[in-house]
């Protein structure tokens, strides 16, 4: 029998939305890529049930556009949209954490449901805001906040709903997919591939929450929250950036039967979640090895239902605003509230895995040696080493893998390597995740 509280979440969650009349009355907030992306879905669509009423964005003058209807009212004024009684439903589109997080509990509070993409609300926020809405009555939905047009949101919350899923993974930012896989199919630096990624509108100008890992730590935390019912402060999750590997690394991780790619994951360890975001040697037998250009993966592990996979155009304007009318459409039918049941988690970042060590050094004899003397003191295994030609002796790029051990143990010796007058740069340092990993295979 379901207690009060599993009660409570399942009538919430098929409970129609209130709306003004026939139609669901529509506000976006936010008329950017994605919010101008949401108003042509809404406008040149016949979608059953949805009404595009208001547009509230600063500088409306400049944003006004000639093919949104004469009787949608633009404004300025987010007070406007709260207060007016035409308003069923409120889009967020601003992102951020201010003003976005109070203007959605003020709508919330209003008794009007909300629609977000903003992954890094959510990701902070989330829990308390979906509770805020059940206490009112209302939906709050966010299955645009995660890998854009794919589905992996409802999919997890509904579609395996019937499954414990443990763990989660899978490549969330379409910004350091396309640098990665365009330095492995085309040889390019990374300064190069990123270049390219902003001249084509898959980066910002400023890279740095994609590059560093920011970016898919939030959607990880959400994932981790609607995938396997665990809260977790986004901020504890580790972070390592992109910017050091090196097109020689893709040449020895292909040697390793490898690539690389920029790595999320999530995964029930107890009373814990392991979770981390950071470029890792991928298997060539994994479906994220074959992911390219700016496209997301998500693969779900389910203790009954084994792997589930979903993929597709995880960024820009077109694809994350068929997720945010996807949300609206089923807060039209009254089939919107996700129902999560969840409490909060501590987090560890201490993977066992198998380890790529790649170095940068000034050659000369007994560094390899010396590498070794450390990793044998932290009873850490030596695997192989790789060595390329061609490489300068002021400027010897040469690889190590080391077996199973945990990134604790890893960093520990690596303190003491960074030490050594050797070294021309910091040693990039990769998991290699394979079946014999913490993580599992992915």
């Amino acid at each position: 029998m379901a207690t009060r509280a599993q009660q409570s979440a399942l009538n919430i969650a098929t409970t129609p939305i209130r709306t003004t009349g026939s139609k669901c009355n529509v506000a976006l907030v936010g008329f950017g890529t994605v919010g101008s992306s949401v108003a042509r879905l809404l406008c040149e669509r016949e979608l059953p049930g949805l009404q595009l009423t208001h547009v509230c964005n600063r500088d409306v003058a400049r944003k006004r556009v000639d093919w949104v209807p004469q009787d949608v009212c633009w404004t300025e004024n987010f007070e406007a949209v709260v207060r007016s009684p035409e308003v069923d439903v409120v889009v967020e589109l601003v992102g951020g954490l201010d003003p976005a997080g109070e203007w959605i509990r003020r709508a919330l509070l209003a008794g009007k449901s909300v629609v977000t993409a903003n992954k890094k609300l959510i990701a902070k926020n989330g829990p308390q805001l979906l509770r805020l809405a059940r206490e009112k009555g209302v939906h709050l939905l966010f299955g645009a906040a995660v890998a854009g047009g794919v589905p992996v949101l409802a999919g997890l919350e509904h579609g395996l709903g019937g499954d414990r899923q443990f763990r989660v993974r899978g490549i969330v930012n379409g910004t350091c997919n396309y640098v990665l896989s365009s330095m492995e199919a085309r040889g390019l630096t990374f300064n190069s591939a990123l270049t390219e990624a902003q001249e084509r509108g898959y980066a910002e100008a400023d890279p740095t929450d994609d590059v560093e890992g920011y970016d898919a730590r939030s959607k990880l935390a959400i994932l981790s929250w609607v995938g396997l019912r665990a809260e977790i402060d986004p901020e504890q999750i580790a972070c390592r950036s992109i910017t050091g590997v090196d097109a020689v690394d893709f040449s020895y991780a292909r040697d390793l039967g490898c690539t690389i790619r920029q790595i999320s994951w999530a995964e029930m360890k107890g009373e814990h979640v392991l979770a981390g975001v950071q470029p890792a040697l991928v298997p060539l037998a994994s479906p994220l090895s074959q992911l390219a250009g700016s496209k997301n993966m998500v693969i779900a592990s389910g203790q009954y239902g084994g792997d589930t996979v979903f993929a597709g155009n995880g960024a820009g304007g077109p694809a994350t605003a068929v997720a945010v009318v996807s949300d609206l459409l089923l807060l039209a039918k009254g089939q919107a509230m996700y129902p999560i049941s969840s409490r909060p988690h501590a987090v560890s970042s201490d993977l066992v895995a198998p380890h790529y060590v790649r170095f940068i050094v000034n050659d000369r004899p007994g560094i390899v040696a010396a590498i070794a003397t450390v990793f044998s003191q932290h009873a850490i295994n030596v695997d192989a080493v790789l060595q390329k030609p061609g490489f300068p002796k002021s400027e010897l790029k040469f690889a190590v893998t080391v077996e199973l051990c945990s990134a604790k143990l890893l960093a520990s010796a690596m303190h003491e390597i960074d030490k050594f007058d050797f070294l021309v740069d910091r040693p990039l340092c990769l998991p290699i995740l394979d079946d014999h990993a913490g993580l599992s295979a992915v």
